[in-house]
Formats: structure tokens, sequence, C-alpha cells
């Protein structure tokens, strides 16, 4: 898994294989985990994920600053659809990408998350 954050705007960039993917979704769908990223942090690229549980409502995506993490929290309901996006990303055979950002009445994520760009292991713009 490789995650960068655009230094202007917040953005996180996520890139995994689907099986990574998979394991970053029943983290979030569990509410409890750690998963690291691969190579070390610097520049703009993230340590890793953290999930962790909360009351919510909905989930916060935020930058961990001193541990260079994207922490997800968040209530079970709202994990439980941000969990089915990134399995539904794991499982796309036809590439793309999702996008994951705030806006107001957002049916599961909380104001304040960062917007994030999950991509396809198979690549950018789906094929048809």
């Amino acid at each position: 898994m490789m995650l960068d954050r655009d230094p202007v705007y917040g953005e996180v960039d996520l890139r995994a294989s689907a099986e990574e993917l998979s394991r970053l979704a029943d983290a979030v769908a569990q509410g409890a985990g750690l998963l690291a990223a691969t190579g070390a942090p610097n520049g703009d690229a993230l340590a890793g994920v953290e999930v962790r549980t909360t009351s919510g409502p909905g989930v916060l995506l935020q930058y961990d600053s001193e541990r260079h993490l994207l922490v997800i929290s968040g209530d079970a309901a709202a994990r439980a659809v941000l969990a089915e996006n990134l399995r539904g990303m794991a499982c796309a055979e036809d590439g793309g990408h999702l996008h994951v950002e705030y806006f107001p009445d957002h049916f599961y994520l909380a104001e304040g998350s960062l917007p994030l760009v999950v991509n396809s292991p198979h690549g950018g713009m789906p094929r048809r």
C-alpha cells in the first residue's frame, strides 16, 4: 500500500493491491487496526493507516502529522459503508478510482474529513 498526501489541499492518494485494500476494508469494518504503507514516510508519503472506533456520527478521515498516518475513525454504521466501498475497489476488475470526499449532508462522512482517492489495483480509468 502506498499513501501520498497533497501538502496544499490535504487530499490523500491511496494505491494498493486487492489484498491490501481488502485488509484495509476489514480493519475499517472492525473499527481497529494499523496498516503500514510501503516505504518510509518522506516528503508527502504516509507511513500507513490507523483505524479507530468512535461514537460518530459518521467517518472522519484525518492526518496525524506526528506519526505520518491517515487516521480513519467513526461509528460502526458509517465505517461499514466505507468498508464496502473499499471492498468494491478491491474487487473491481476494470480499473478506475473512488473519490471519498465530504460535502454538506454527506451520508457517511463527517465534516472536516480529508478527501481520499482510492485507486483500483488494476489502474486508473475503467476499461470497457
